[in-house]
């Protein structure tokens, strides 16, 4: 389960919009386990060659963004991007970038009336879905 604060959904919707029509993504910050809490959530440049179909974060400013989240007595706990036209699930492409097993990866999704937000954990093979909510 991952349990997003209502602070960090709100800003995880409003920046995949401001974004648009590019990917945005970051780290997530907080707790980390069976029952997962995000507490902040980290942008970082998407400096991927096309900004609309994938996201890559600069390996350097992921080392300072990591840094900070330690410095704030918090961990890693995932990561986020945006699929401004969708699909609401990981593409092939997240599957095939996906590196860090047991952590989450949240998806915003613009592609409907409304947003959608899911979140799957990386099992070094696959996504699994997990239960997503708010606190």
């Amino acid at each position: 389960m991952l349990a997003l604060s209502r602070e960090a959904y709100d800003m995880l919707i409003s920046r995949a919009r401001r974004g648009r029509p590019d990917e945005i993504c970051g780290i997530l910050a907080g707790t980390r386990g069976d029952h997962t809490a995000v507490e902040e959530v980290f942008h970082a440049e998407n400096v991927a060659t096309d900004t609309r179909t994938n996201y890559e974060i600069d390996p350097e400013e992921q080392l300072a963004v990591m840094d900070r989240i330690e410095e704030v007595d918090r961990e890693v706990v995932g990561f986020y991007h945006s699929h401004p036209l969708g699909p609401d699930e990981p593409s092939e492409t997240d599957v095939a970038d996906a590196t860090w097993d047991g952590y989450s990866y949240v998806i915003v999704s613009l592609n409907g009336s409304h947003p959608f937000v899911g979140s799957w954990r990386w099992t070094g093979e696959r996504f699994d879905p997990e239960v997503v909510c708010l606190e």
